[in-house]
């Protein structure tokens, strides 16, 4: 293979890589876990017997725990909307 050929395949595994980066950005699988959980946690707390409740003191511990779980979790995807990954620089501007 000629140099060229080698540079080629450089670039093209870099672009694959940066859109593999921004796919699983952290933020995004921690926002959707959070998410996902916390919409689980929520209804278990909204279909809570009183039994349930008098367990834990009188508070609905899951539904508090599931609506904080909800709220991290939007935090968490609106910061990766608000602040996306950015792209590399191209390679004529990266230094060697």
């Amino acid at each position: 293979m000629s140099e060229f050929e080698y540079q080629h395949d450089v670039e093209e595994l870099e672009r694959t890589s940066a859109t593999a980066a921004r796919l699983f950005d952290v933020r995004r699988i921690i926002g959707a876990l959070f998410t996902v959980y916390g919409i689980i946690v929520t209804v278990a707390g909204i279909t809570a017997s009183d039994a349930d409740v008098k367990k834990a003191q009188g508070i609905n511990i899951n539904l508090w725990t599931g609506l904080g779980m909800l709220a991290l979790g939007a935090f968490f995807l609106v910061w990766l909307r608000l602040r996306p990954t950015p792209p590399p620089p191209p390679a004529e501007q990266r230094p060697e």
